[in-house]
């Protein structure tokens, strides 16, 4: 029997704010430049008030990436925390617009933290430096896993950022074993090779045990298995995860599964803002897996999508992702 959901998300649930910014800002506002940093409300709120002129969208990597394959139309659902406030309104609007299932309860008014959001800060190459103020995201726990849909699922796909919540370990490990005892299979992306510093051990763990499908960009899988050398990274990757997606920047995206390698050069774009690029590029290839074709086709859908979102503003794409691979003769 055909499970009803293909792949569910399970991730942070944020709004991004993104405004262009030059590097004397970023310098200015000590901002370290392409990365994900941390922040608390009072940064945030400092941060908002310095910066030009903001555009809101609802992000969140793994709820770009499900918002891509929703898009598609892949049957998805999406489990992350919001607070009943504008915010959270705005995320549950815009992802279920979108097609995907979402039904985790808002967290109640009275609670001390907001909906998180990211400031988004990108310089005139397209480069984008992010700050994340995680608000109730971060309290995501195994009591927000509903066991029976992660049995439903034909994947799972973890968001690595969510490695920093406290209990999202836990919430991990529930929605995992209850996908794998239905015959699911669980994919992670790595998100960001800081994350991957503060907590590879945890990550490691879970990949040797669980893992089917392994995302990441060559500075992630380098960071995983501290090395500089990305072929010595591929090969530990090898040895350890049945499938791995690298992506390489403008040189395009591997994929190792046991013996097989294979490799798709990046699709041509004018960089706007680079912000989703690996979420979409998860969303291209997931669509691949999941309809049943060849690993160098999964890895043109990821690039053609990852290509689709860096030429405007925002993570969630706003062309015809379908009608694009079609294009690219992957219909």
């Amino acid at each position: 029997m055909t499970k009803p959901m293909q792949v569910v998300g399970i991730g942070n649930a944020l709004v991004d704010v993104i405004a262009e910014a030059d590097d004397a800002f970023l310098d200015r506002m000590n901002v370290e430049r392409g990365i994900m940093q941390l922040i608390d409300t009072d940064r945030a709120v400092e941060l908002y008030a310095a910066m030009g002129p903001g555009r809101e969208v609802s992000g969140g990597s793994a709820a770009n990436t499900i918002a891509g394959l929703a898009a598609l139309g892949a049957r998805t659902a999406y489990v992350g925390k919001v607070k009943d406030d504008q915010l959270g309104a705005i995320f549950a609007h815009d992802l279920r617009a979108q097609g995907a299932g979402y039904a985790t309860p808002p967290t109640p008014k009275a609670h001390a933290a907001e909906t998180g959001r990211c400031l988004v800060l990108v310089s005139p190459d397209g480069e984008r430096s992010m700050n994340t103020y995680l608000g109730v995201s971060e309290f995501l726990g195994p009591d927000d896993i509903d066991e029976s849909q992660m049995a439903r699922a034909e994947w799972i796909f973890l968001e690595g950022y969510r490695f920093d919540g406290p209990d999202s370990h836990a919430a991990f490990a529930k929605a995992i074993k209850a996908c794998k005892a239905a015959g699911g299979k669980v994919a992670i992306t790595l998100s960001d090779p800081f994350c991957v510093e503060r907590h590879r051990d945890a990550f490691l763990a879970m990949i040797r045990a669980d893992v089917d499908l392994l995302m990441a960009n060559e500075h992630e899988l380098k960071s995983l298995y501290l090395t500089d050398d990305l072929e010595a990274a591929i090969g530990r990757a090898r040895a350890e995860v049945p499938v791995t997606a690298c992506t390489v920047g403008a040189r395009g995206a591997h994929l190792i599964a046991g013996a097989t390698r294979a490799h798709a050069p990046a699709v041509a774009a004018q960089v706007v803002d680079a912000t989703g690029a690996g979420d979409l590029f998860g969303a291209g290839l997931l669509w691949g897996v999941v309809t049943g074709r060849d690993w160098t086709d999964c890895l043109r859908m990821g690039n053609v999508a990852a290509a689709e979102v860096i030429g405007h503003l925002g993570a969630r794409p706003e062309a015809d992702l379908a009608a694009l691979f079609a294009e690219a003769g992957l219909g």
